[in-house]
């Protein structure tokens, strides 16, 4: 674990998956020690915090749903005995995505509807059930709102990201979980009965963010950000001219969601981040609806867009 600041310590755990790191953070509060996020359900997981965490754990944050974050928040759990509080939206959205059984049909469903080959869309829904062993989210949190404090920390909501994405702000340290990274712009994506324009809310949470001016971000993934304010500005500009780049490529012509998506990417993805690239781009796509640059046109399947 690494000593960061004055009660802030970094605990990094590996992942399978790239990025192949998650940063958790364990964060002195008024009465204790917390933890903030848990990363996978890995079998190896359990033995890993035993032996890394060196402070007792009063309590568990979790920034957002995203499975490097929550999944392993069960285990956690069990591991420390401390509480684990996640989001009032956040929970909502990890019970109706991990807590069921149909979510693999479901993300695949909707890649179809817009457009995704029926190959990939095949290759989504497998990975998907191929997973399901790793989910061990801790039912049942303390739901946490905007404005709460947990032992010192203040709650601040982050949509985008997750729609129920939170930070946690105490004293000018910013615990941001995929809210800001260092140099990669976190993804934004549009997902089946998620905020019918997530780019938007992300748009206004960097704005928030740069309005908050903290000292010093750490985020889950990359090093610590020690001008937050500046990286959120940095993303709203790479926003700004993905959005261009996305009027770009749509025009009298409808297009779905995946073929923009190609234009945006190109075509060298797998499956699995080809997923991502689609979700990105109808987000961007929804960004131009909703402030009147881009039409959808959504009574066929697959669904398309126009220039407005």
């Amino acid at each position: 674990m690494d000593e960061l600041a004055v009660g802030v310590r970094r605990l990094t755990i590996p992942l399978p998956i790239p990025p192949s790191h998650v940063h958790c953070y364990v964060i002195r509060g008024d009465a204790g020690w917390l933890l903030v996020d848990t990363g996978l359900g890995l079998p190896d997981l359990a033995p890993f915090l035993e032996e890394s965490l060196a402070v007792p754990i009063e309590a568990i944050l979790i920034t957002h749903f995203h499975p490097d974050h929550v999944w392993g928040s069960d285990i956690a759990r069990r591991v420390t005995g401390a509480s684990v509080h996640q989001g009032r939206l956040d929970y909502e959205q990890c019970e109706r995505v991990w807590g069921s059984r149909d979510w693999p049909d479901r993300i695949a469903d909707w890649f179809r509807f817009h457009g995704v080959p029926p190959q990939i869309a095949d290759d989504v829904l497998e990975q998907g059930r191929t997973v399901r062993p790793l989910i061990r989210f801790a039912r049942d949190p303390q739901l946490l709102d905007e404005g709460d404090l947990v032992d010192g920390w203040e709650v601040v909501e982050l949509p985008g990201h997750a729609d129920g994405h939170l930070g946690f702000l105490r004293d000018g340290v910013f615990v941001v979980g995929d809210h800001l990274l260092p140099g990669i712009t976190p993804a934004v994506g549009l997902y089946p009965e998620s905020r019918p324009d997530p780019l938007g809310a992300y748009l206004a949470s960097l704005e928030r963010t740069v309005e908050l001016a903290p000292r010093l971000a750490l985020p889950a993934h990359g090093d610590p950000i020690d001008d937050p304010a500046g990286r959120a500005r940095e993303i709203l500009l790479h926003h700004e001219q993905r959005l261009a780049a996305t009027a770009a490529a749509i025009g009298s012509e409808a297009r779905t969601g995946y073929e923009v998506s190609l234009s945006l990417f190109g075509d060298r993805f797998g499956p699995s981040q080809r997923r991502f690239a689609v979700a990105e781009a109808l987000s961007h796509l929804e960004r131009l609806v909703a402030v009147g640059e881009a039409r959808r046109l959504g009574d066929v399947v697959p669904v398309t867009y126009t220039a407005a």
